[in-house]
């Protein structure tokens, strides 16, 4: 069953007339609001304002005239319009938190200073987000943060394109960033080849990132970020082996704990020193 029209223009963030409308617009091309109305089922007393909107948001012309007329610009226009509002929706909303964070910071500071002044990140070890949408914005949030180096455990890092603008920014910005993969030959067919496909495009369009292949299964996986072998720097989100447990079930933890994370690096360390392979293997 294919996606119908409609569906796709609400995938832009449109509402139900508007969604209508700019359909119609893109099949019929020039045309006044009184057609539109008849045409789509759209009030009439709705019409003009869903039409306002439309040109608001850059996807259509308005033709002075009497009546005014109205037309669609090219569905790559639309799209590229679409991601401009968005981009520049985000730019006013951090301008407006830039505007409250003094004030903010003042306010809720010691509030929550007061109230968290007896828990250190010794006693809170660990807290948890679910896999998914909320466990990609953290591993961004830390090549984000991350001041010297990323180090990543993975089986074939089939999320590396949700999260590849926070590598290109951390390669950018000159970071040192290390990946130990899970040997293709221990992984189904399906997942060793979004492994080659992911290691081609590190090698490619990423030469800086060091990577190697364990060559034994990983009890787990995530991402770390500047370890200390002072104890006193570190964050990582990882999430254990379970195979049994689909992703969509799992949660995974974050700890700022820096022995810790300081352990990571000493199991990452080893396993990239003794028990993995420079290059993939052949499959």
């Amino acid at each position: 069953m294919g996606t119908e029209p409609t569906d796709l223009l609400q995938e832009l963030e449109l509402k139900e007339y508007e969604a209508t409308a700019l359909e119609h617009l893109l099949s019929a091309g020039r045309t006044t609001a009184p057609d539109i109305a008849k045409a789509t089922g759209i009030p009439k007393a709705r019409v003009y304002g869903v039409l306002e909107s439309l040109a608001n948001y850059g996807f259509i012309k308005v033709i002075p005239g009497r009546p005014k007329q109205y037309q669609p610009k090219s569905p790559e226009t639309v799209l590229e319009r679409a991601k401009e509002n968005r981009r520049q929706a985000y730019e006013d909303y951090c301008t407006e938190i830039d505007s409250i964070e003094s004030t903010f910071l003042e306010t809720f500071g010691p509030l929550y200073e007061q109230a968290n002044e007896d828990v250190t990140p010794t006693s809170e070890l660990f807290h948890v987000v679910d896999v998914g949408d909320p466990s990609e914005t953290e591993t961004r949030q830390l090549y984000q943060n991350a001041a010297e180096t990323v180090y990543v455990i993975t089986n074939s890092f089939a999320y590396f394109e949700d999260i590849e603008t926070a590598i290109s920014t951390a390669s950018e910005q000159g970071l040192e960033v290390s990946v130990l993969f899970l040997d293709p030959r221990r992984l189904p067919s399906e997942k060793a080849a979004v492994q080659a496909d992911i290691v081609e495009r590190i090698a490619s369009e990423y030469p800086a990132i060091r990577y190697r292949f364990s060559e034994e299964v990983l009890p787990w996986r995530g991402t770390f970020i500047d370890p200390s072998m002072e104890y006193d720097s570190g964050k990582a989100i990882f999430l254990v082996e379970e195979t049994d447990v689909p992703n969509h079930q799992r949660q995974a933890a974050i700890t700022e704990n820096g022995s810790f994370v300081a352990g990571m690096k000493r199991y990452f360390d080893l396993i990239w020193r003794y028990e993995s392979l420079e290059s993939r293997p052949y499959v």
